[in-house]
C-alpha cells in the first residue's frame, strides 16, 4: 500500500436527511461482559456514527491540514454554492463549511434530525464537488475525498451522471458510498426483498456509479463501522527537514572537507498513546468567557511557549559565591520566564531569538559493517536524502553512498538536531535502491551509556584446585539438554498459522498485524464516549478481535508442546513446592521462609472462624487489660519492659509475640479487624507471673445491641434512601468521595420522588437538593448539578411523575435553579450555563 501524504486532505460528507432516514433500525451491540445489547436507532443516527468516527480521527491527529465539511440533502432549507450561482439543486444545504474539525463539529452533527422533504443524492454529489473545488482553488496538491451516506430510499435524478463521474476522475476525487442495509458480500449481507422498489434501483445505480470511477467504493454501513473500529497502522509520508552533512573541517581545511546539503525524514516512528491536554476557558480582553452560543462557552488547549534570549552585555550578574544569580519569579509569567520593562531589557542588552531550525551532522569516521553490533541500535530510524532541488548535491551524496556500499563500510555520524540540543551519535548506513541512493541513520549509545555485566560460565565449572568439574547439579546432562531442545522446538510458531493457497502453513505471528493495546484501546474509549450520548445505556464495547489476536498462543501449539513439557518435568525433577509457614524460632533469629505473594494478607481480608463477632465494647480474647506501667514478656522471659502511656501497642523483641495494652474504660478500634484467638494461633496466650502484673478492672459486660434499621443502600452506593441527607453529610466529612456522594444522592432523590406517597418526603427532598446544590457549587461538581436538575424536571413532569414536587421546587426561585457561570466564578469554577438561562429554567 503506497504511503499517503499526512494531512492536506479535504473530505466532504454528504448526509441524507430525507424522511426515510427516520426509519427505526434495531442493531446488536457487543456489551462489556460478552453479552449482546439490542438498541433501536434511526437510519440517520446509524450513518452519523460513521461520520463522527471519521471526524474524530481528524481531531485525534490534530493536523490543521486535515479538514472536512458536511452537506445535507433532504434538508428543509436550500443553501449551497450551485444554487446561489445557477439556481436549482433544492433542499441541499452546506451544513458545516470546510474547516479543521473540532468538538463543535461533533456537537452540530448531533443536532441533525430527519426532515419532511426528500433530497436527491446526485444533486448533493454535484454540490459537494463544486464546494470542494471552490475551496481548493489555491490548494491544487490536496487530496480530495467525498463520502456519501444514505439508505437510497429517496428518488434520484439519473440523467448525465457520466459527466459527473468524468469530472470526479479529472479532479482525482475518491468517492465512498455508505448505505444502510445495502447488499454486501464481504459482510455477508443480502436482503432478498427490498421493502421499497426504488431502493433496489437506487442501490444498483450507486454500484454502477462507483464501478465507473477510478477511485470509487461502495459498502454496507454495518461493515464500514466494523472496519473503522479495527486497529489500523496508517503509512504516511514524513516531511523533509533540511540538514548539512560535513566530512572534515570545512573552516580550516576546506580543500580536504566535504559539505553536502541533505534532507532528513522519518523511516520509522514510535507510536505512543495520545497525551491528555489541559483546557481552559477562552476569555476576551475584559476577562469574560467567550461563548459559542447562548448556553455554551469556548474552551482552548493550553500550550507551552518558549522564548530564547542571548545576553549581549558580556556576562551574567553573580552573587557573592560566584554563582550565576537567578531572578526571582513574581508569578506574573505563567510560561516560566520573566516579564521585564522595555528599559530594563535595553540595559541588560538581551535579544529575543527565534528558535533555530538548522540541523548539522558530522561524519566522525568509518567502520566495517561486520563490526556493527545490531543490538546497540536504538530509537527511531531516519532517511537521509540528497537535496531534491540540487543535482550537484545529489551526485555528491550518491558518490559517497556508492563508495561505502561497495566497501561494506558504515559511517559514524554526530548529529545536533537543534541549537542547544545534546549531540547524538549514530550510524549512517548506505542504501542503494532502484532509483535513488541514500543513507539511513540510527542512533547509537555513547561509550558511557553501555553497561557491561560479566557472569560466570554456565557450561564450565572450575574447582578451587583449578580442575574442571564435569558432573555437578548445576551442569545439565545430555538427556536434560535434549529435553529442553525438544521443548523449545515444540513452541515454534513459524508454521502454526493458517495455510496459504498452496497448502503450506504460514507463521502464526505477523508483526504488521500486531497492535499496541494501550494506543488503540484508549483511542476506542475516547471515540466511543464522544459518539454515544449515554454511556450507561450504550457502554464501551469489548476490544476488537484483531487487538486480542495474539494474546493467547494457538491451541495446536499448546497441545504439541505438552509431551515436551512433561519430559522436562521428569528430567529436571520439577515438583510443586508447598507453602511453608515460618516458625517462631526462625523469626527470632531473623530468618524467614519465602512466601507466596498472597500469603501476607491484610487483617481486613482475613475471615474469622465459626465464632460470632463480638459486639462493640467487648475486649478481644487476644488482648489483656493492664495498667500502663510495666508489661512482662510472655512466659516470664526477660525483664519487664516500660510502656509509654501514649502508646497502644508494644512489641516484645525477645520472642516475637505481641502484647496489646489497653487503658481501662477505653474501647479498642481494632476489635473487628483482629482474628479470634482460636483462629489466630494454636498456642494459648502466655499468662504473666502473678507477682509482675497488675490486673485492671474487669471488662464491662456489653450492652444489648439496639434494634438495627435498614439504611436502604443499594449495592455499590454510599447513600441510602432511609436517611439520605445524613448519609451525604457523613460521607463528605470522612474523605474525598464528593463525586460519588453527589452521584448517589442524585439517584436516591430521583428514586424517592418517583415512588408512591412521595409527598410525605417533599420537605426532606428539598433539604437534600439545597445541600446537594451547595456542595456541587463549592466542590467543583457544577456539571453534575446542571445535568441532574433538567433530568429531575423531565421525570417529575412526565406521566407518571411528580408535578406537585416540581411546583414546590419552582416556588423557591433562582436559588434552586441551574448554576450559572457567574456563580461558578465566585468559587473558582466554571459552568456552561449563562445567568439568563439559569433564571429562565425555573420561571
Amino acid at each position: 500500500m503506497p504511503a499517503e501524504r499526512a494531512g492536506y486532505t479535504a473530505t466532504m460528507f454528504l448526509v441524507d436527511t430525507s424522511p426515510s432516514m427516520g426509519t427505526l433500525k434495531t442493531v446488536e451491540l457487543p456489551g462489556p461482559n460478552g453479552e449482546t445489547i439490542s438498541r433501536t436507532i434511526t437510519h440517520l443516527e446509524y450513518v452519523l456514527q460513521f461520520v463522527k468516527l471519521k471526524i474524530q480521527e481528524m481531531i485525534f491527529n490534530g493536523r490543521k491540514t486535515d479538514q472536512c465539511g458536511v452537506i445535507t440533502f433532504g434538508s428543509e432549507e436550500t443553501d449551497n454554492i450551485v444554487n446561489s450561482k445557477n439556481g436549482g439543486y433544492e433542499h441541499v444545504e452546506e451544513y458545516i463549511p470546510i474547516a479543521q474539525p473540532n468538538a463543535g463539529t461533533l456537537a452540530k452533527l448531533d443536532e441533525l434530525r430527519p426532515s419532511s422533504v426528500a433530497g436527491d443524492a446526485v444533486d448533493s454529489l454535484i454540490v459537494g464537488i463544486e464546494t470542494q473545488a471552490d475551496y481548493l482553488q489555491s490548494r491544487k496538491t490536496w487530496t480530495r475525498k467525498i463520502v456519501l451516506l444514505t439508505n437510497a430510499e429517496s428518488p434520484l435524478e439519473l440523467e448525465d451522471w457520466e459527466a459527473t463521474v468524468k469530472k470526479m476522475d479529472d479532479l482525482g476525487i475518491s468517492l465512498t458510498v455508505i448505505g444502510v442495509d445495502f447488499d454486501d458480500e464481504e459482510l455477508p449481507y443480502v436482503e432478498a426483498n427490498k421493502t421499497i422498489a426504488s431502493q433496489r434501483v437506487n442501490e444498483e445505480f450507486l454500484h454502477t456509479l462507483t464501478k465507473s470511477m477510478k477511485q470509487g467504493v461502495i459498502g454496507n454501513c454495518t461493515f464500514a463501522l466494523q472496519e473503522i473500529a479495527k486497529p489500523d497502522i496508517k503509512l504516511v509520508r514524513s516531511s523533509l527537514v533540511g540538514t548539512i552533512i560535513r566530512l572534515g573541517d570545512v573552516d580550516t581545511r576546506a580543500e580536504e572537507a566535504i559539505e553536502i546539503l541533505v534532507k532528513a525524514s522519518k523511516c520509522t516512528a514510535a507510536a505512543h498513546p495520545k497525551s491528555w491536554k489541559k483546557y481552559a476557558l477562552r476569555e476576551d480582553e475584559t476577562g469574560e468567557p467567550i461563548h459559542v452560543n447562548e448556553s455554551e462557552v469556548a474552551y482552548a488547549p493550553l500550550r507551552m511557549q518558549t522564548e530564547y534570549y542571548v545576553d549581549r552585555s558580556g556576562g551574567h550578574a553573580t552573587d557573592a559565591d560566584g554563582d550565576v544569580k537567578m531572578e526571582e519569579d513574581d508569578g506574573t509569567n505563567l510560561l516560566g520566564g520573566e516579564v521585564k520593562p522595555k528599559e530594563e531589557e535595553d540595559e541588560k542588552k538581551e535579544e529575543n531569538l527565534e528558535k533555530s531550525r538548522e540541523r548539522r551532522a558530522y561524519i566522525l569516521g568509518f567502520i566495517h559493517s561486520k563490526n556493527l553490533r545490531r543490538e546497540l541500535l536504538m530509537g527511531e530510524v531516519q532517511y537521509i536524502w540528497a537535496d531534491p532541488s540540487s543535482p550537484q548535491q545529489q551526485v555528491a551524496l550518491s558518490s559517497v553512498v556508492q563508495a561505502m556500499y561497495e566497501k561494506g563500510s558504515l559511517a559514524i555520524a554526530r548529529w545536533v538536531s537543534k541549537d542547544g540540543m545534546d549531540p547524538k551519535v549514530g550510524i549512517l548506513y548506505p542504501e542503494v535502491f532502484e532509483k535513488v541512493e541514500c543513507f539511513t541513520w540510527a542512533q547509537m549509545p555513547f561509550a558511557d551509556d553501555v553497561r557491561r555485566y560479566t557472569f560466570a560460565s554456565l557450561t564450565n565449572l572450575i574447582s578451587k584446585s583449578g580442575e574442571q568439574i564435569t558432573t555437578h547439579p548445576y551442569l545439565p546432562t545430555e538427556s536434560q539438554q535434549e529435553a529442553m531442545d525438544n521443548f523449545v522446538d515444540s513452541m515454534d510458531l513459524m508454521a502454526a498459522g493458517d495455510k496459504d493457497e498452496e497448502g503450506n502453513r504460514m507463521p502464526w505471528f505477523n508483526p504488521a498485524e500486531s497492535y499496541n493495546p494501550s494506543i488503540h484501546r484508549n483511542k476506542q474509549a475516547m471515540f466511543h464516549c464522544a459518539v454515544v450520548s449515554d454511556i450507561a445505556t450504550n457502554p464501551l464495547p469489548p476490544p476488537h478481535p484483531e487487538l486480542l489476536k495474539y494474546f493467547s498462543p494457538p491451541k495446536k501449539v499448546l497441545k504439541r508442546a505438552k509431551p515436551a513439557i512433561d519430559e522436562c518435568k521428569d528430567q529436571f525433577k520439577v515438583k510443586e513446592v508447598p507453602k511453608r509457614v515460618a516458625k517462631g524460632g526462625a523469626v527470632k533469629k531473623g530468618h524467614e521462609h519465602a512466601t507466596m505473594e498472597d500469603d501476607e494478607m491484610l487483617l481486613l481480608d482475613r475471615k474469622a472462624g465459626p465464632s460470632k463477632a463480638r459486639p462493640s465494647g467487648t475486649t478481644s480474647p487476644m488482648k489483656v487489660d493492664l495498667e500502663p506501667e510495666t508489661v512482662s514478656p510472655s512466659k516470664g522471659k526477660g525483664k519487664a519492659k516500660a510502656v509509654n502511656p501514649d502508646d497502644s501497642e508494644t512489641e516484645d523483641e525477645s520472642d516475637g509475640e505481641f502484647v496489646t495494652v489497653q487503658r481501662p474504660g477505653e474501647e479498642s478500634q481494632d476489635d473487628d479487624l483482629l482474628l479470634d484467638a482460636t483462629t489466630a494461633s494454636k498456642k494459648p496466650p502466655a499468662t504473666p507471673e502473678p507477682s509482675s502484673r497488675r490486673v485492671g478492672p474487669l471488662p464491662t459486660p456489653a450492652r444489648s445491641p439496639s434494634p438495627q434499621f435498614d439504611p436502604g443502600r443499594a449495592p455499590g452506593r454510599i447513600i441510602g434512601s432511609t436517611y439520605p441527607l445524613k448519609d451525604f453529610e457523613k460521607n463528605l466529612s470522612q474523605g474525598d468521595v464528593v463525586t460519588k456522594a453527589v452521584a448517589d444522592l442524585s439517584e436516591v432523590i430521583t428514586e424517592i420522588l418517583m415512588k408512591p406517597f412521595a409527598s410525605r418526603r417533599h420537605s426532606e427532598m428539598i433539604d437534600c437538593l439545597k445541600s446537594l446544590r451547595d456542595t456541587c457549587l463549592k466542590e467543583d461538581e457544577i456539571d453534575a448539578w446542571n445535568a441532574f436538575l433538567p433530568t429531575l424536571k423531565e421525570k417529575c413532569l412526565q406521566t407518571p411523575g411528580n408535578p406537585e414536587f416540581w411546583s414546590e421546587l419552582k416556588s423557591l426561585g433562582r436559588d434552586i435553579s441551574l448554576i450559572s457561570n457567574k456563580e461558578a466564578r465566585k468559587y473558582g469554577g466554571a459552568a456552561s450555563v449563562s445567568e439568563r438561562r439559569a433564571e429562565d429554567f425555573v420561571s
